[in-house]
């Protein structure tokens, strides 16, 4: 986490890049917000210097804003406050060239201080930084790594609706449902190609590009890294990077968890293992992992807290469209061995790089808060020493009954009726946090759809 001094060392690493990038013109200053939307100021080349001195001003009420940008005024850090400014500081080893634009410009990710200095509790990514703490009091290093889905879409669409993209190749729309198929790849090669080197130079460990199983999806795979905020920062600006480099190509995409019915929705994954910090080794692995007391108490943790940890899992109305058995969306707490049907996933495949992968998350989720929730479930699992029960063999959506939350407004009542999730999430947090989901859903429920003009303006 970044600290307020010493400033010096964080000078010499804006001085360096200046240096080394005598092109830069501009610097885009970056926040991530609750909806995991990307917020902030550009500034010139000459004003780097001061950013990493003095901050910048921002107003806490960005931490507050709905879906469309509009500040919740029940949150309480709007209005209220008089709309008052905190200071953003900049997030040391975040500073990296922008391949997309015309005008040479830089990035720099930054994050929000109250004005005496420590760290502002509604900023998503002290949210997860609270959590993390936890582990470092139990002397393990959090390792993660994301893996994050996107629909390629036409810039026009049909009545408001999306559509794939024609392909640069032969000019057609895809329609093929074919999952790893490499002759899709090839049809959009030079835009995903270029996601790849822009993320190379951006230093995001982005290693592979995948095919999914729709039209125009793909999946990105990040890299692990032993550092759990830093994980996010990379998924955050991940997805910022496949939306510009989408845009040069003439494209758009999306992250939206479920852009077509009866497509797959986009999921944003999640690896995880622990290191213990004196011996660098890692406490999931095991030769008989179903039976390894540390992965059995770490998965009954997250099963024990999934229910709550829906709403921030899955966010907004849109998210609760992707569940389904075919599309292997976990509808129930459940886990398993090699098993792509479950909430929880084991690989096995090297008894040494044991991990717990998570599936229910869609790529609609804030990286920080999802992460934050996952690992809140995996450190009441560790010291309470919970139990998970057996794994699921063969298919568990024809062995168990949906009984994780299926709407928004079940999903934040669980969020905030849970002891364990308030004990790890500070209480103020999640009060502001289903205050800004709840203003959206009372606009959505308001609001008159096309369907209901169909069904019921002239039938009835």
């Amino acid at each position: 986490m970044n600290s307020l001094s010493p400033r010096v060392v964080q000078l010499t690493e804006a001085n360096s890049f200046l240096k080394e990038h005598p092109e830069i013109q501009y610097v885009d200053l970056l926040i991530t917000d609750m909806n995991g939307v990307v917020r902030g100021k550009r500034v010139e080349r000459a004003s780097l210097s001061k950013v990493y001195e003095r901050g910048i001003n921002l107003p806490a009420s960005l931490f507050a804003l709905d879906i469309n940008g509009s500040t919740v005024e029940s949150t309480g850090l709007g209005l209220h406050i008089g709309d008052a400014d905190r200071t953003c500081f900049p997030i040391p080893g975040t500073l990296s060239p922008e391949p997309w634009q015309k005008r040479p410009t830089a990035q720099l990710l930054m994050t929000m201080h109250e004005l005496d200095g420590s760290p502002f509790f509604a900023d998503p990514r002290e949210v997860l930084r609270r959590v993390v703490q936890k582990f470092d009091d139990l002397g393990l290093t959090l390792c993660a790594a994301f893996e994050l889905e996107f629909y390629l879409i036409d810039q026009e669409n049909v009545n408001g609706r999306p559509q794939p993209p024609r392909s640069p190749i032969s000019g057609k729309r895809p329609v093929s449902t074919q999952v790893y198929l490499i002759d899709d790849l090839d049809e959009y090669v030079d835009c995903l190609q270029d996601m790849l080197e822009a993320a190379k130079e951006q230093g995001l460990p982005a290693d592979a590009i995948v095919k999914e199983s729709a039209p125009a999806q793909f999946e990105v795979n990040l890299h692990h890294v032993e550092d759990a905020i830093k994980a996010c920062d990379h998924a955050v600006l991940l997805k910022r990077l496949i939306k510009n480099i989408a845009y040069d190509h003439e494209m758009d995409s999306t992250f939206m968890a479920k852009p077509y019915p009866g497509q797959a929705g986009n999921g944003l994954h999640v690896h995880i293992s622990l290191l213990d910090k004196a011996t660098g080794q890692n406490i999931f692995a095991s030769d008989d992992p179903e039976h390894h007391g540390p992965l059995r108490h770490a998965i009954a943790g997250i099963l024990d807290t999934l229910p709550a940890s829906m709403a921030f899992l899955c966010p907004n109305v849109n998210s609760y469209r992707r569940f389904g058995a075919q599309f292997y969306v976990p509808n129930a707490p459940s886990w398993g061995l090699d098993n792509r049907t479950v909430a929880v996933r084991v690989p096995t495949g090297n008894s040494e790089a044991i991990r717990i992968e998570h599936r229910v998350a869609g790529a609609d989720a804030n990286p920080y808060l999802m992460l934050a929730s996952i690992l809140a479930g995996i450190h009441h699992g560790l010291t309470q020493q919970l139990d998970p029960g057996a794994p699921v063999s063969g298919n568990s959506y024809e062995q168990l009954e949906q009984s994780l939350p299926n709407n928004l407004r079940d999903a934040l009542r669980e969020l905030d009726d849970s002891p364990v999730m308030n004990q790890y999430i500070s209480p103020e947090y999640i009060d502001i946090f289903v205050a800004c989901k709840e203003a959206e859903l009372e606009e959505f429920e308001t609001t008159i759809s096309d369907l209901e003009y169909n069904w019921y303006l002239h039938t009835v």
